[in-house]
């Protein structure tokens, strides 16, 4: 098995977050603790979900929700059949459930919870949503309070970070953040104008160094653990994204081990297990 990092948040409860997949074909991300566990999004065919999960230490039979950010294909793939074949709950803002009950994605017999201003808990768990800037209706963000007390947020998928995000994302423990793009491999790369243009936009994702210049505010108000997600495939490195992340903190004397602990997550095979 391949494990790129293990991530215990301590307490009385063992909790654990796994990107099983994320990039820009894919991205579903685990939140384990042992009262159950969540996902957000399912980017991926329901077999790969289900393997993942294994590999991450957990089982598609302990998933209680699922958190839709929104509608665009690499975060949904696999969602009519888990929601077909199994009992989850579907969770998204009202406008992004509009879509995906026209797009057909959503199963008779599914469970719906809208999602725009009111908190929810299950499983132990308290989610809020917050809003995202991309090139869709009622794109989303999650932050997670866990039954332990620690705090996660899972942000990707957004140009610019509004200061409603950064409200959102201030004081969570964890922080899964995208850090899409390096501006000039987009810029050279192959990439038709049009959609280099798109994902410049203040409605379309996080590069680099937009990504680095929220980490300071993030590890100044106790912020300890950090994912950088959603990497393209195309327009983007792993060393790249660490590198830009990590001499944006070390300007206010911040250092990836000691004040806080950074990784990049892979497009998939990111499995933990937790022992």
């Amino acid at each position: 098995m391949t494990c790129l990092f293990m991530i215990i948040l301590g307490g009385d409860f063992l909790s654990r977050i796994c990107p099983l997949f994320s990039s820009s074909s894919g991205n579903c991300t685990y939140i384990g603790t042992q009262q159950g566990g969540i996902l957000v999004d399912a980017g991926a065919s329901f077999k790969g979900i289900c393997e993942a999960l294994l590999r991450a230490g957990g089982s598609i039979d302990e998933i209680t929700a699922v958190f839709i950010t929104h509608e665009h294909d690499d975060h949904i793939e696999g969602l009519k059949t888990l929601l077909n074949k199994t009992n989850i709950a579907l969770f998204a803002s009202e406008t992004t459930l509009e879509t995906l009950r026209g797009f057909d994605k959503i199963p008779a017999k599914t469970k719906l919870f809208s999602m725009d201003d009111n908190k929810i808990e299950i499983g132990g768990i308290i989610v809020e949503r917050f809003a995202t800037s991309h090139d869709c209706d009622g794109s989303s963000g999650y932050s997670f309070v866990l039954p332990d007390k620690k705090r996660v947020a899972v942000c990707t998928d957004s140009g610019i970070v509004t200061d409603s995000m950064r409200k959102s994302l201030k004081g969570n423990d964890l922080v899964l953040l995208e850090s899409n793009h390096d501006i000039e491999m987009l810029k050279r790369g192959p990439y038709p104008p049009h959609l280099k243009m798109r994902i410049l936009s203040d409605k379309g994702h996080l590069s680099n160094n937009a990504c680095a210049c929220e980490l300071n505010a993030l590890v100044s108000t106790g912020t300890t653990r950090v994912i950088l997600g959603h990497l393209s495939q195309h327009n983007n490195t792993p060393m790249l994204a660490k590198a830009t992340a990590e001499a944006a903190l070390m300007v206010n004397g911040a250092q990836n081990g000691r004040d806080y602990i950074l990784s990049v997550a892979r497009p998939q095979n990111n499995g933990v297990t937790v022992i």
